[in-house]
Parts: C-alpha cells; structure tokens; sequence
C-alpha cells in the first residue's frame, strides 16, 4: 500500500509551488536591482534573470554591508567587492566562476583591475593632493 494516494497528483502540485516560488523570486530580484538604480542603466544587461546565480560586484565595503543581507532574502544573488569598480555591477556567477578558476588570489587581485567592473585608475583618480 502506497503512503502517498496519488503522486502524480503531489508531483505536479509541487511543481506549480515552486515554478510560484520562482516568479516570485525573479520579482525580487528586480526590485532589489530597481532600488540599486541598476535596471535603467545601458551596462547592465537585460537576461540576469535567466542566469542561474547573479554576482553583484560592488566598489567598497560600506556598500557591501549595507546589502549583504539581503543574499539570505533572495535566491540565486551573491556578492563580491571589487576596490577598482567605481559603481555596482551585475555579471553572471558562472562566468566569474570559469573566469578565476585555477587562479590565486594575487591573480584574481590583478584580474579585478580591469574586469568585472574594475576601471584602472589614472593619475587623476588617486586620492593624493597633487602638488602645485
């Protein structure tokens, strides 16, 4: 005797639930980004709901702490900080992830200077006074 009456039943309901779970998740995901001020910028691609994990790249630790907990709110986003980005960037986890593989930390450091948002920094950006 079965403990479950009908499965198929169970099965197809289940997947109903969790195709719900997913719209909502996709939902917010895009308010997440709409408050970031990330969905009208042109550098920001329009597929990052068909990724299967979302990297959000963010330029300092401040920023970092600010929304960090909200990975544990919303399915499918993690972060990183990346000191040479001037502005939060959003890039498909997989592509990171094949990207740094098999690299130290020292390369991925150097990586980071001009990929996944990092922008090298000209004499004009430094933080020093310049003197006259």
């Amino acid at each position: 005797m079965n403990t479950i009456q009908d499965e198929a039943k169970l099965q197809t309901f289940l997947k109903s639930v969790d195709s719900n779970i997913e719209k909502l998740n996709d939902k917010k995901i895009i308010a997440f980004f709409e408050f970031l001020g990330l969905i009208d910028r042109e550098d920001v691609p329009k597929n990052f709901l068909d990724w299967e994990t979302i990297l959000v790249v963010v330029p300092n630790r401040n920023t970092l702490q600010q929304i960090k907990h909200y990975k544990t709110l919303i399915y499918g986003i993690t972060f990183i900080t990346n000191t040479n980005a001037k502005k939060i960037h959003i890039y498909d986890f997989i592509d990171w992830q094949n990207k740094t593989k098999n690299k130290t930390q020292f390369q991925i450091r150097q990586f980071l200077k001009t990929n996944f948002g990092g922008v090298e920094k000209s004499n004009d950006d430094r933080d020093w006074v310049k003197l006259l």
